[in-house]
């Protein structure tokens, strides 16, 4: 199975190879491993102690954030952070990140890579996030006893470690020192699998969304535009979820109010949403223009989605139509019902939150507006999903504390 996975990872980082010819996404993924063991060998001092922590992009990054920055905030052995990238979706938003001291790519996994990666580097201890299952530096990692963590972790039982072919990653799963995870489920299939060294604390995620609420944030023209109106807001949404969000739009009366902040926000992308909009409309970064009670606010910026949800009364989850939805716990810690498409089942907090009645499925305009009616005219059901949803957000915060004091018992145990 050995040769299986070099043959499809080497296959994979080909085809990145020759797709980086025409796709700027692909380019930026060869360009920046360029020379990658000489520029990580520039930005290393080799008598400092570095922590590992590694996303797949953005993501992932919102999950290993809160456990970064208590690492920074409570650091008794003077730790630095070498946070790395998969992704340049990632990498782009987060290479300027204050908290990380050392931001790159991680080199595409093969043994010299792995080997030269974690020879330089020489961390103290490595953090992989959620999915991030890379065989040669976990391999490596562990021939060293560097101690080895997965966070946020969920597994299925579909997934192919779990398969009766599958066993060559499952190995590649106890390489980790210890796998923290978000539910009970993952908790139990893991055993089955004989994989005992885990404990379940939840999504890191919901600690740093109850920081996020707790900021202060002030956008004037927002107040203004959402007060006395119903507003919407529709973070992360794709072309297939901005149809059904403009048809109700373009019918629906002047008592609404409309925030979306679109995944793309290239102007190609702007402008045909513009176009779907029949009524008015404005990008959040010309809001001092003059423009005459818009219904809708087309968010043109990245970085400040996590706080508009605060403007709204329900929210929209983009990608629910697609591979899968976006971060809804971001929505869902003001205490709001949210809104996405059917593409959710694999995101544990969308399926809790649609058990408790605080989040809904629909698959098209129809059922989006009859969701929204029910919400406003029915008073008493609304305060049941804010009350339904306000227990769950705090009965999630916490997995960054105990992940923390975990990591630091395993790292005296390594000492004595």
């Amino acid at each position: 199975m050995l040769f299986f996975y070099k043959i499809s990872t080497q296959l994979y980082f080909t085809s990145v190879r020759i797709a980086s010819l025409f796709n700027e996404k692909a380019a930026k993924m060869i360009v920046g491993r360029y020379n990658w063991r000489e520029e990580l060998s520039k930005k290393i001092d080799p008598k400092e102690k570095y922590i590992l922590v590694h996303c797949a992009s953005l993501g992932e990054f919102e999950q290993g954030r809160p456990l970064i920055e208590k690492i920074k905030e409570e650091n008794p052995h003077n730790y630095k952070v070498i946070l790395t990238f998969f992704s340049p979706s990632g990498y782009d938003v987060r290479k300027n990140y204050q908290h990380a001291d050392i931001v790159c790519y991680l080199p595409f996994d093969t043994l010299r890579n792995a080997s030269d990666f974690v020879n330089i580097v020489n961390p103290q201890m490595a953090v992989f996030v959620k999915y991030e299952i890379w065989y040669y530096f976990l391999k490596k990692l562990h021939s060293e006893k560097i101690p080895t963590f997965l966070i946020s972790g969920i597994f299925r039982k579909n997934q192919i470690f779990f398969k009766w072919y599958g066993k060559f990653y499952l190995k590649a799963l106890s390489y980790f020192t210890h796998l923290f995870l978000q539910d009970d489920n993952s908790a139990e299939i893991l055993k089955r699998a004989n994989i005992s060294n885990i404990t379940v604390c939840g999504d890191t995620r919901a600690d740093r969304v109850i920081g996020i609420a707790s900021e202060k944030y002030s956008n004037q023209f927002l107040e203004n535009f959402a007060k006395s109106k119903k507003t919407i807001v529709s973070g992360s949404t794709w072309p297939a979820d901005e149809k059904i969000i403009c048809e109700f739009i373009n019918k629906c009366n002047d008592d609404y109010r409309f925030i979306i902040a679109p995944h793309e926000i290239g102007e190609n992308h702007l402008v045909t949403l513009e176009n779907l909009i029949s009524k008015k409309s404005i990008r959040l970064s010309e809001c001092e223009k003059d423009v005459d009670n818009p219904a809708v606010v087309i968010v043109d910026s990245i970085g400040i989605l996590s706080k508009l949800y605060r403007f709204g009364q329900i929210a929209y989850i983009g990608g629910g139509f697609g591979k899968g939805i976006h971060n809804i716990l971001e929505a869902a810690v003001y205490e709001i019902p949210v809104i996405f498409g059917p593409n959710y089942k694999k995101f544990r907090e969308a399926c809790d939150l649609i058990n408790i009645k605080s989040a809904f499925e629909i698959h098209n305009v129809d059922e989006f507006e009859s969701i929204i009616k029910d919400m406003y005219l029915d008073e008493k059901k609304y305060l049941s999903v804010k009350i339904a949803t306000k227990d769950y957000i705090s009965n999630s915060f916490g997995a960054t504390q105990q992940i923390f004091d975990k990591m630091q018992l395993i790292e005296i145990n390594n000492t004595i």
